[in-house]
């Protein structure tokens, strides 16, 4: 492939930001490690190119700090929810596998959308379906087709969050378009990137600790695949 003249320019703060990468992997800033480091960036910069990323030409600052403070705190609430999951819930925890349809094609809004939910625990992609827009989640304590709708709402929400960040015009304009049309929760019709967690520790707790499994199992839904580690049903 040919590479425009003034991409080595155009690539040097990733350059930089490489050797600077290897060197605190290391925990050796010598000028011979760093030479090394050096050596690997144009490797992989040069040698193994990849195609361009694809951005959207926009970026709000205003809704991305607003996503990073509702995130560090979604972040400290799950942990605290998933705790008190493992320690009244434990083995009688039902787990599913929640297939959630983006708006968006774009690699990088897609790829944004499934790190966001990953480092909420309470889930973790497990399969990406590119062509079709489509993140597969392992998701904890899912043990109703309503939790699972209400995952996908959840999902949906940070993917709202990062349009508004950086989605393309068009992106954008559809998404408030939808929520003018009431095709959004009541939270994602306000025109902000704040975003929710995936896991709701009130609602799963009081359901764990019924004796019965409830009438309707995740696998009724759509898109939804049971992961059950309960005790009881295990051989």
């Amino acid at each position: 492939m040919t590479r425009p003249k003034n991409s080595l320019l155009v690539e040097l703060p990733l350059l930089v930001w490489l050797v600077v990468v290897w060197g605190a992997l290391w925990g050796d800033f010598g000028p011979g490690n760093l030479v090394v480091g050096l050596v690997l960036a144009l490797l992989v910069t040069w040698v193994l190119y990849l195609p361009p990323v694809q951005l959207s030409g926009r970026f709000d600052p205003f809704q991305f700090l607003l996503f990073a403070v509702t995130f560090v705190w979604q972040v400290a609430k799950a942990s605290f929810e998933v705790m008190l999951i493992a320690v009244v819930v434990g083995p009688r925890a039902r787990n599913a596998v929640v297939g959630v349809r983006l708006r968006t094609r774009s690699d990088l809004l897609l790829t944004a959308t499934g790190h966001t939910m990953t480092l909420i625990p309470g889930s973790l992609v497990v399969e990406v379906d590119r062509a079709a827009g489509t993140l597969y989640f392992h998701a904890l304590n899912v043990r109703s087709p309503q939790e699972a709708e209400d995952f996908r709402r959840s999902a949906l929400q940070v993917e709202a969050a990062w349009i508004r960040i950086m989605g393309t015009p068009e992106e954008l304009a559809a998404l408030r378009a939808e929520q003018r049309g009431g095709g959004a929760s009541g939270a994602d019709r306000r025109d902000t990137a704040a975003i929710s967690s995936p896991v709701t520790a009130s609602q799963q707790i009081v359901g764990s600790r019924r004796d019965d499994a409830p009438a309707g199992a995740p696998g009724d839904t759509p898109g939804t695949t049971p992961t059950d580690s309960s005790e009881e049903d295990r051989p």
